[in-house]
């Protein structure tokens, strides 16, 4: 039995609602040496910490990541228990719907009871593709997700046993764009989206939004990578400060990439409390094996380019840089057995590099010492 299992969501973030800093929420694809060095650094400055994946990652046919819902809580729970960090939750990110419909509905709850088994504590319920461009209000325009993320929500409680558990919902598509740019959530889509929730008896803790950032590494028109510097903060204030008499705070979505520069200065500490942090470790070990694993690296970025260039063609995607950026997260599950076959020397630098990636990211975000404040 895990003697550091993942705490309820709920308890971490409500006991830090009216702090001024940011949970970081690290969607670690690969566990070796990442989730222990993470996790040495949440302990070393106390700080809390959320492991999260997303259905596309985790589910129960493998997802991307090569794991299902029981093999990743059980990887992380052994090392939270070796660390010995108690002030962890374990959330189920992006828990998307596309369709909305019955068959979708279904097929989501059977996830979700796979989540709740293996010992999740958190969960985003993610139905913001169901948005209804026919409704002549913003209610109607929402309705779809807001009945949807009702039910899902409802099934949650009623299988979790208690509404002990965290609860994220979602608003506006991360990175949807149209002809004019970045689609962005609005101050009233958020404010009526949660005042729905509510009056169904539902109870988020945090709102993830669309406020100009994007999922993944970011390259320019050309291929080449660039830093992301696209989050229009006034927009996050106005939409935090609208749901904020509702006990709702925001959580940012898309991180990678920001500059630490950017996190530590202009970030509403206060206004979003969970940072979604996920492609940079996936970077750090494909960085890593470069030069500790370099036939591995060098099969897996074969692998990626041969197996994604035309698809990426189709996308006006051309540069290697560009398509291993964008594709190669599709090769963990591929070389899963490699991948966590690794010798010492290699996990040691992943450890260090881990280590040293959250460490940053805890002080930007200004969680260090935060756990102080919590109340398990």
């Amino acid at each position: 039995m895990a003697t550091n299992p993942p705490k309820p969501g709920n308890r971490i973030i409500q006991s830090l609602i009216n702090e001024k800093a940011i949970i970081m929420a690290a969607n670690t694809r690969v566990v070796p040496g990442v989730v222990r060095g993470i996790l040495r650094a949440a302990k070393d400055l106390k700080a809390p910490i959320i492991f999260e994946l997303a259905r596309s990652e985790c589910n129960l046919e493998g997802g991307y990541t090569g794991h299902t819902p029981e093999s990743y809580a059980k990887a992380v729970m052994s090392i939270a228990d070796e660390i010995g960090w108690p002030y962890w939750a374990l959330h189920a990110d992006h828990i998307t719907l596309k369709k909305g419909d019955a068959d979708d509905i279904a097929s989501t709850k059977k996830l979700i009871k796979g989540q709740i088994d293996a010992g999740f504590t958190s969960f985003a319920i993610d139905a913001s593709y169901l948005f209804d461009h026919s409704g002549k209000t913003t209610r109607e325009e929402l309705a779809k997700n807001i009945n949807v993320t009702t039910e899902l929500a409802h099934y949650i409680a009623d299988h979790y046993g208690s509404k002990d558990f965290g609860l994220e919902c979602e608003v506006g598509e991360v990175g949807k764009k149209d002809t004019s740019g970045l689609v962005l959530t609005t101050a009233d889509e958020a404010s009526t989206y949660i005042k729905a929730l509510k009056e169904n008896g539902v109870e988020p803790d945090l709102l993830a939004i669309a406020n100009g950032s994007s999922h993944g590494n970011i390259f320019d028109k050309n291929g080449n990578p660039i830093e992301q510097v696209t989050i229009n903060i006034p927009r996050t204030v106005d939409i935090a400060q609208a749901i904020a008499p509702m006990n709702v705070k925001v959580a940012q979505h898309g991180i990678t990439g920001t500059p630490l520069r950017l996190i530590n200065t202009t970030f509403p500490k206060g206004h979003i409390l969970k940072g979604n942090v996920g492609t940079f470790w996936m970077n750090i070990v494909w960085e890593t094996f470069e030069i500790f694993e370099p036939e591995l690296y060098q099969r897996i970025y074969e692998w990626t380019l041969d197996t994604y260039r035309e698809d990426a063609a189709k996308k006006g995607k051309t540069r290697d840089v560009e398509i291993f950026g964008t594709y190669s997260k599709n090769a963990i599950k591929q070389f899963y057995d490699e991948i966590y076959a690794v010798g010492p020397e290699t996990l040691k630098a992943l450890e260090a590099r881990a280590y040293f990636g959250a460490a940053m990211f805890f002080k930007a975000f200004d969680s260090v010492g935060m756990t102080d404040k919590i109340k398990l």
